[in-house]
């Protein structure tokens, strides 16, 4: 009996255990599939994938992106960027409210970027804004307010940078840089994350923590209200019991579980409801760069020649990711693509072994979070790496524990991803590689090169878009030839939804999807 059957098997019994009921849902709510249930839902705190998704429809930024990534505006109605590449001026759209009935004006800009840099507020991302005049002076609690954001009038905003930063306006459209209601802020306190008050195109009405969260269209949404009445998120952590839900039309949408890809993509009865995507994202096997033997490049890209990872993604992953050569995703970057990567080549990896002194083998330690996909993928890594000599004892943690062991620097070797906060190559390349990350900030490997540091400045103040581009690949060859990582392979995402769901879309980035273009085939008239 092959693999696939005994999913299959497996499947039916679990249907039966289940039941086979249909829950009793309205028939204009989109039911949508959440692994786990997002930390909090103020923007100004959300970190998370989960909580990033549903921000999404219920707030609005500046700046927003399209289904291709493009920037567009959102409550801007225009935008004007300064010859000196600077100074940033929005125009704020008439007729945007709050749902709680208020019209935005320029002073909730001046509020909502303040409150993502205050000292006070300490939010994870206040990052974000670092490149904004008078950013460090009012986070070091040395003025009041941000000389960098300027009030022109009740509809205009201007934005003063420090130096040209081009990714800018990429930063704006993150779910952090929101713009919220101050009197909400303040009538809800630290609660504001479980009572969020946005301009979207939904409301929250309804929150079981760990169980259900319930969005219904917002009747004043200025881009007209939405096609559904509501979408109804459902958390189920357990990959199989979503499977179930899903094939007893108890769900709407979901992310196909690992496991589950290859059977729904062959299966006659959903083609033409499966929808994928090479996503923005590289998995990775990452390096302490200063710890040994890690701290030597030439053990470093041994073993990026070490593992063969064409075959690991035509085998154990079946197609759904795809080969990586460097950092950087395709599709991000409008020049040619790197194609002199590491190949596949034990004997040369052997050699680079016995150059750097490690002719009788290494031992070391490999961690990874503690999942059946990672343990997979990671049991065949270790297979490759014994090959060559090098001895990886697998080290499963917990999420939490893992994520704790590689930002301290306590893992010397480790299996991670990396995933897009909007759709630019600078987002693969200063957090990751940037010697100012170090640890939790992006830059796991703890890898420092004065070179590449100074290279990715000189692209931050590149404003050329073609010239830009050249200058990151020109930092992906870099940090390619010094190897802080093995790359591994970009992920596909595959998502499934039931035919009833009309104007589903797979978009870009997680967070830039407000939902609206979804709809029902038996309710188009509505």
């Amino acid at each position: 009996m092959n693999l696939i059957s005994c999913r299959v098997l497996c499947l039916a019994a679990v249907v039966l255990l289940l039941g086979c009921a249909r829950r009793d849902v309205p028939s204009d709510t989109v039911r949508w599939h959440l692994q786990e249930s997002p930390t909090t839902l103020d923007p100004t705190f959300v970190v998370d994938v989960a909580g990033g998704r549903i921000a999404a429809k219920l707030f609005n930024g500046l700046l927003r992106l399209d289904e291709q990534g493009r920037i567009i505006p959102d409550i801007a109605s225009d935008w004007q960027i300064s010859e000196d590449g600077r100074t940033y001026t929005f125009g704020i759209r008439d007729g945007v409210y709050f749902s709680n009935g208020r019209e935005v004006t320029a002073e909730d800009v001046k509020f909502s970027l303040e409150r993502l840099l205050s000292p006070e507020v300490a939010s994870p991302r206040r990052w974000i804004l670092s490149h904004v005049a008078g950013a460090k002076e009012f986070q070091d609690g040395n003025a009041d307010s941000i000389a960098g954001i300027d009030v022109v009038d009740g509809n205009t905003v201007k934005i003063k940078l420090d130096e040209p930063f081009a990714p800018f306006p990429y930063l704006l459209t993150m779910p952090n840089v929101a713009i919220i209601p101050a009197e909400e802020v303040e009538r809800w306190g630290p609660d504001f994350g479980f009572h969020p008050v946005g301009t979207g195109p939904f409301v929250l009405t309804e929150w079981e923590p760990d169980v259900r969260l319930k969005l219904e269209a917002n009747p004043r949404y200025f881009e007209g209200v939405p096609r559904v009445r509501a979408i109804e998120y459902r958390i189920i952590p357990e990959a199989l019991t979503a499977v179930v839900e899903f094939e007893n039309e108890n769900l709407d949408v979901m992310e196909i579980p690992w496991a589950e890809v290859s059977r729904y993509v062959a299966s006659a009865q959903w083609s033409g409801f499966v929808h994928s995507r090479t996503g923005l994202n590289i998995h990775y096997l990452g390096f302490n760069c200063q710890m040994e033997p890690f701290s030597d490049v030439r053990v470093r890209r041994a073993m990026n020649h070490a593992i063969d990872r064409r075959r690991i993604a035509g085998t154990v992953l079946e197609e759904r990711v795809e080969p990586a050569v460097g950092p950087i995703p395709p599709g991000l970057v409008e020049a040619p693509q790197l194609t002199d990567g590491y190949d596949y080549d034990r004997e040369r990896a052997s050699r680079l072994l016995e150059e750097a002194g490690f002719d009788k083998g290494l031992k070391t330690r490999l961690f990874l979070s503690s999942g059946r996909e990672e343990l997979t993928v990671c049991e065949v890594i270790q297979s490759y790496l014994r090959e060559v000599g090098v001895e990886a004892e697998l080290v499963p943690l917990e999420w939490s524990a893992f994520k704790k062991a590689v930002a301290s620097g306590e893992a010397p070797l480790f299996y991670l991803s990396w995933w897009a906060d909007y759709p630019e190559a600078e987002s693969f390349l200063f957090p990751t590689f940037h010697s100012s990350n170090w640890g939790a900030a992006g830059n796991r490997a703890r890898f420092g090169s004065k070179e590449v540091d100074l290279a990715i400045e000189e692209a931050h103040r590149t404003i050329d878009d073609s010239a830009r581009a050249l200058k990151y690949r020109q930092i992906e060859r870099m940090v390619v030839e010094e190897a802080p990582w093995v790359f591994l392979w970009y992920r596909k995402e595959f998502y499934i939804r039931q035919p009833r769901v009309g104007g589903f879309r797979l978009f870009p980035i997680y967070c830039a999807d407000k939902g609206t273009g979804m709809f029902f085939e038996d309710l188009k008239t509505r």
